[in-house]
């Protein structure tokens, strides 16, 4: 097999290990033979079969490895036995370690971690200081940023955003056009399809589930441990909901008022078998 790139004499040491740093041999996808990269410990940290490429100031070593069409670039880390491929970005001063996997066009980017034996693919974008590690998944088309961290068994996908200071772990599920933001904590075996914020905590599969039959047809969900209602991006109380739906009609307001009624009474009933 033909060499793509060598090692140069310009070094650096870190974490006990001199890395260094990578020249082009021959053009390969946007990189030209001189150019120069950044920095490996050893060859087995990039393949030379295909595009991959370590620029910058970037660094690979361990056991770790980079291959197909991924980039590793910026001030970003890669190390441990961790494998970034496929289309793959790996940027600024993000840490992907461990037995992390970032693959399919998934980004990782600002001061982003994923590590233990996260997973982050599809067309995810983990980015701030975000972080992902356990036995996490974040991937379709979800996003995470801000102080946003996943872990355990939790798995983050669909259209679903993360973001403020909110965490998700144990088995939870964030998915669709899901928002957990703010202080939110969802966990246990949650499963969020809404907007799911500020304060709040969401331990296990508690919610309601309903269904808007008079006008939109999407689903709208009250959780009777906070008493609040997800309708879309509206988040509220049972009263709030009241008064917004009857600001959008009359017939709305009617709806959303017997469904409270109902929901409210369906609680009590739930906690009395407790």
């Amino acid at each position: 097999m033909e060499k793509k790139f060598e090692l140069t004499s310009d070094t650096k040491d870190t974490e006990f290990r001199q890395l260094y740093r990578i020249k082009a041999l021959i053009d390969f996808g946007d990189v030209k033979a001189g150019d120069l990269g950044g920095f490996v410990e050893k060859e087995e940290n990039l393949s030379h079969s295909d595009d991959a490429w370590v620029s910058s100031n970037a660094q690979v070593y361990g056991n770790a490895r980079v291959s197909s069409n991924a980039r590793v670039y910026g001030n970003a880390r890669v190390y441990g036995n961790a494998r970034v491929s496929s289309d793959a970005l790996v940027s600024g001063n993000a840490l992907v370690s461990s037995d992390a996997r970032v693959y399919g066009n998934a980004w990782v980017c600002g001061d982003a971690w994923v590590s233990s034996n996260a997973q982050v693919y599809g067309n995810a974008r983990v980015s701030g200081d975000a972080r992902v590690y356990g036995n996490a998944q974040v991937y379709g088309n979800a996003r995470m940023y801000g102080n946003a961290w996943v872990y355990g068994n939790a798995q983050v996908y669909g259209n679903a955003r993360m973001y403020g200071n909110a965490w998700v772990y144990g088995n939870a599920q964030v998915y669709g056009n899901a928002r957990v933001y703010g202080n939110a904590w969802v966990c246990g075996n949650a499963r969020v399809t809404f907007w799911y914020g500020e304060d709040f905590e969401l331990k296990d599969t508690d919610n309601f589930i309903f269904k808007n039959s008079w006008s939109s047809l999407r689903d709208f969900f009250y959780n009777p441990k906070t008493k609040m209602w997800s309708v879309g991006c509206f988040l509220g109380t049972s009263e709030e909901l009241i008064k917004k739906a009857y600001a959008d009609s009359e017939e709305s307001g009617r709806m959303y008022k017997k469904y409270v009624k109902f929901a409210e009474a369906l609680a009590t009933e739930e906690e009395a078998k407790r």
